[in-house]
């Protein structure tokens, strides 16, 4: 590759850099294979302690494009500076950290994948990749790997690769996104290996004294919901039970309480193990659920 070539590639991916920083968007450079640069020799084995805005804080301060997405800045300064620019001339692409934008990317890794995404997911600002789609919400949120066959997550302490601005307008995201996290380890109840259902508790007025609803209505929304959990019984029934656990909450969310939410909570989890969903996990799904409309 001749000198102008290489020239003409490090400016454009800089330029590019400069532009998403302009626009509040963290930026780091990758090297060969899309991937980040690898430590320098004080960082290496986070020997440093790791970048402050890590999951375990450590003291490291490093200029220099190490940490993967901890890396990630805005600072122009840096971005064009002295100790970045090794690794902007060897650069094959621009990553971004979702995260620190205030933005999640679902990433759709296959025709199957994107399929499943037109059919489920609300629509949004979509980004065309390889092998198939970036969908990218306005929100933030855990990041995960394979929350279902060809399908990341990637929002929090990742990165994701600029392929473009996309087109379509951008959504707030969804709980249907932040449910993809919670475990599918489910097992079918012909199996036999489902935990035994603890014992159901009646909802009432007597453990609701704070509840601004009736007994009907609240009944009523219950069943649905548990009927939607139960018809999930191939897959999907941790994240359902993750839904209904959420939507429940923010219909009390104006209620000056208590609304007895635990009892509705236990009836899910009931529920869940037994379609297959493994009582701890159920148990996960309902407490984050509940916990997720506050």
């Amino acid at each position: 590759m001749t000198q102008p070539t290489l020239i003409r590639r490090e400016g454009a991916h800089l330029r590019t850099a400069l532009g998403l920083a302009n626009r509040s968007v963290p930026v780091l450079p990758l090297r060969a294979g899309k991937v980040p640069f690898g430590n320098c020799p004080a960082c290496r084995d986070n020997a440093c302690g790791g970048r402050p805005n890590m999951k375990s804080p450590g003291p490291c301060n490093c200029p220099r494009p190490c940490h993967a997405w901890a890396a990630a800045t805005t600072d122009p300064a840096v971005i064009t500076g002295r100790l970045w620019a090794a690794a902007w001339a060897q650069a094959q692409a621009v990553a971004y950290h979702p995260g620190g934008a205030g933005l999640t990317v679902v990433d759709l890794d296959d025709t199957e994948a994107v399929a499943w995404a037109h059919q489920t997911l609300p629509a949004t600002r979509i980004v065309l990749t390889t092998r198939g789609e970036h969908w990218i919400y306005r929100g933030v949120m855990q990041s995960a790997n394979a929350v279902r066959p060809g399908v990341d997550v990637k929002s929090a302490m990742q990165y994701a690769r600029w392929l473009g601005p996309g087109t379509g307008t951008m959504s707030v995201l969804p709980d249907v996104v932040r449910g993809l996290l919670v475990k599918e380890e489910t097992n079918s109840p012909r199996d036999g290996l489902v935990s035994s259902p603890p014992d159901r508790a009646a909802w009432g007025h007597r453990v609701a004294t704070g509840c601004r609803h009736t007994e009907s209505y609240v009944r009523t929304g219950l069943e649905r919901g548990l009927a939607l959990v139960q018809a999930r019984r191939e897959s999907g029934a941790g994240s359902q039970v993750f839904g209904v656990a959420q939507f429940i909450a923010k219909q009390h969310a104006d209620c000056p309480g208590p609304c007895g939410l635990e009892v509705l909570g236990q009836q899910l989890i009931t529920t869940a193990v037994s379609v297959g969903v493994p009582e701890p996990y159920a148990a996960r799904a309902v407490n984050n659920g509940l916990a997720g409309a506050a």
